[in-house]
């Protein structure tokens, strides 16, 4: 049970493996683009190029769902981002039960965006948590991790590709362990807990008076979606990298452009200051600062987001 790119890597370990994948779930088709056609999930285009079945229901509680399962017979159930939540009747279908495959060292970071608040949160280490599935969101016992650290450079989108490459490589690892034996579980601390709540797209928003690692954090952790963003004379400005620069404390308002020459662009924050390395303009095709100044002129005293 799958649905986004995450889920890719499991599924194709999956069916290169020697059990067979009797059957793929995944949500419903979603219109995207200009001209709001439809277009299959990721999970559905590959398990339908192996020949696998695939069921794609609105409701998971739709009696038509139990009854497919059951004929599929599952002996086991893997979901990874699949995006609804498993109603407890699916919890005891397969004799094995379902087990998840979470991008994050739980009990940190339960929900939907443990990549991104790890990176929002400064953290150096996150990895991937092969779980038992219970009712609480993200609770079951954890049945094995592995650990990654998180690079200075990474952003959402490349800590998200080296997360499920890591899922796959866990998968791998459980079901031989389940095979042996040797696939234990141990209950989660719900004290150490921490919550990863939906990431929307407002919460891209950047405020200049926030300190230049926070805001160069978010700008990470946001790209490629919803991309960190302000306003530069009334357009829209995304912010696709920056590096943060040391200063002393200013007297010019947060979000103030400080120094602008032909291959840098300086903005003030709360604390310290933010070299814009890469930029997109409403409108317009992403550019390094260098390419964006030579196309627009700013001068030092602009107040990005003002």
């Amino acid at each position: 049970m799958g649905t986004p790119e995450f889920a890719i890597p499991s599924l194709q370990t999956l069916l290169a493996g020697e059990d067979q994948v009797v059957g793929v779930v995944t949500q419903p088709d979603q219109p995207a683009g200009r001209g709001m056609a439809l277009h299959a999930p990721p999970v559905k285009e590959l398990a339908a190029a192996d020949g696998v079945p695939v069921m794609q229901p609105a409701t998971l509680r739709d009696p038509a769902v139990l009854a497919q399962l059951q004929a599929w017979q599952p002996d086991l159930i893997i979901v990874a981002a699949y995006g609804k939540i498993l109603p407890p009747f699916l919890l005891t279908l397969p004799p094995y039960g379902c087990i998840n495959v979470h991008a994050s060292l739980l009990p940190k970071y339960r929900g939907a965006a443990p990549i991104q608040w790890a990176i929002l949160n400064g953290e150096t280490e996150t990895g991937v948590t092969i779980m038992q599935i219970s009712e609480r969101m993200d609770a079951g016992d954890i049945l094995l991790q592995k650990a990654l650290p998180i690079a200075e450079t990474d952003t959402g989108g490349t800590l998200h590709d080296k997360l499920a490459e890591l899922g796959a490589e866990a998968v791998r690892e459980a079901l031989s362990l389940l095979k042996q034996g040797r696939l234990v579980g141990r209950p989660q601390n719900d004290a150490e807990a921490t919550y990863a709540p939906r990431i929307k797209k407002e919460d891209g928003r950047i405020d200049w008076h926030q300190e230049a690692i926070s805001i160069e954090r978010r700008i990470r952790a946001f790209n490629p979606w919803p991309s960190a963003y302000t306003t530069l004379q009334g357009k829209l400005l995304k912010i696709l990298a920056a590096r943060v620069q040391p200063c002393r404390a200013s007297p010019l308002p947060p979000g103030t452009v400080v120094e602008v020459t032909p291959g840098s662009l300086v903005v003030v924050t709360g604390k310290d200051a933010l070299s814009l390395r890469e930029v997109q303009l409403e409108g317009k095709k992403r550019l390094p600062v260098e390419e964006f100044l030579k196309g627009y002129h700013l001068s030092t005293g602009l107040v990005l987001g003002g």
